[in-house]
């Protein structure tokens, strides 16, 4: 610990060699969480979702009910983005 205490430049160094598992946790969680929002709120992919979910339904895979709640809840997130970018063409 000594050398810690003693020279500045060793300290960070030291430092940053302890919180390197840390920082490399911490910037996958950032990396998984940006990997996340993208497929949330990937236009295309929810299409496709939703041309799959119909098709489902027209082969009698899920019910009726099904394919309304499912329905819902993806033509809710298209309105969610659609929304988002009206927004950030009013703040930009």
């Amino acid at each position: 610990m000594g050398e810690i205490i003693l020279v500045g430049d060793k300290m960070f160094l030291i430092d940053s060699i302890l919180l390197a598992p840390l920082k490399g946790v911490v910037w996958l969680g950032e990396k998984l969480n940006q990997i996340a929002q993208e497929e949330l709120y990937d236009e295309g992919r929810i299409k496709e979702e939703l041309m799959a979910l119909q098709l489902q339904f027209e082969l009698d895979q899920i019910s009726e009910q099904e394919y309304n709640e499912r329905e819902k809840e993806l033509l809710e997130r298209l309105d969610a983005i659609t929304e988002s970018k009206k927004q950030e063409k009013q703040d930009g």
